[in-house]
């Protein structure tokens, strides 16, 4: 038997990069799977890897900044599944690179009300879902940027501080319940966000992979499926007095 045969988990932002190699991940072990993403096309191209694969798997979309598309994401899973296991709080945007003080205020506001916000409404609906039915897992993904800063890129390291803050919050509060919550922090995984950032720190001199490499004590970047092995772990029994943890999966680089 696998590991999740007869659970349902959800995965916000599973349309690329590690939110799909959670989903996939999820799915080959046995879990009937809600992929959900703002861009539909990606969402669906996950669902369909993941039924080519003979896993279950069902896309909704949603904003995560939007309370109602959380409710609705939520209900969605429940009604056609039963029932809701695990969530993966994955959704986020790593904006503009910019000296602190010409950040513009719109890219603060559009960073927290996706990566803060969006995590924020996500916690509360599945963990009110997951007091009825007795309890879950729930692992939210931060980054090394909620752990250290990174100059140019405040409004991203306060939204993923304010994620590890919620995270230690929500299992403090409902660990006794038989919710787990936890966090993983991510370093430069081979992702279109690194992509971008690479490309915004060197218009586009170097690629991502040439840029990150020797900064990681590994000598390397990490792989979205890397990321996606620690948190279906997190997720699992075998995790099962993991509560509160904030954990790096980053090749050494805040050892640094």
């Amino acid at each position: 038997m696998a590991m999740f045969d007869g659970k349902t988990a959800l995965v916000t932002g599973s349309g690329a990069g590690i939110g799909r190699a959670t989903a996939i991940k999820f799915a080959a072990e046995g879990a009937n799977v809600v992929v959900s993403d703002i861009h539909v096309g990606a969402g669906e191209e996950t669902v369909s890897l993941i039924h080519k694969a003979g896993g279950t798997a069902m896309f909704q979309r949603a904003d995560v900044s939007k309370t109602e598309d959380v409710a609705a994401l939520v209900a969605g899973a429940v009604d056609r599944y039963g029932q809701l296991d695990c969530a993966v709080n994955n959704a986020g945007i790593e904006g503009t690179i910019a000296p602190f003080t010409d950040q513009p205020e719109s890219n603060y506001d559009t960073i927290m009300k996706v990566n803060a916000k969006g995590t924020f409404l996500c916690l509360q609906a599945e963990i009110r879902h997951m007091l009825k039915s007795g309890g879950g897992t729930i692992v939210n993904i931060s980054s090394v940027a909620g752990l250290i800063g990174f100059p140019g890129l405040s409004p991203y390291v306060a939204s993923k501080h304010a994620v590890i803050g919620m995270t230690k919050n929500a299992a403090l509060e409902y660990g006794k319940a038989g919710i787990r919550v936890n966090a993983v922090c991510p370093g430069g995984i081979d992702t279109r966000m690194l992509d971008s950032l690479a490309d915004q720190a060197t218009a586009g001199a170097h690629s991502s992979r040439e840029m990150m490499d020797p900064l990681h004590p590994l000598g390397r970047i990490g792989t979205p499926e890397e990321v996606a092995n620690l948190i279906v772990w997190l997720s699992s029994p075998e995790a099962s007095f993991m509560l509160g943890a904030i954990i790096p999966v980053d090749g050494g680089f805040v050892a640094q």
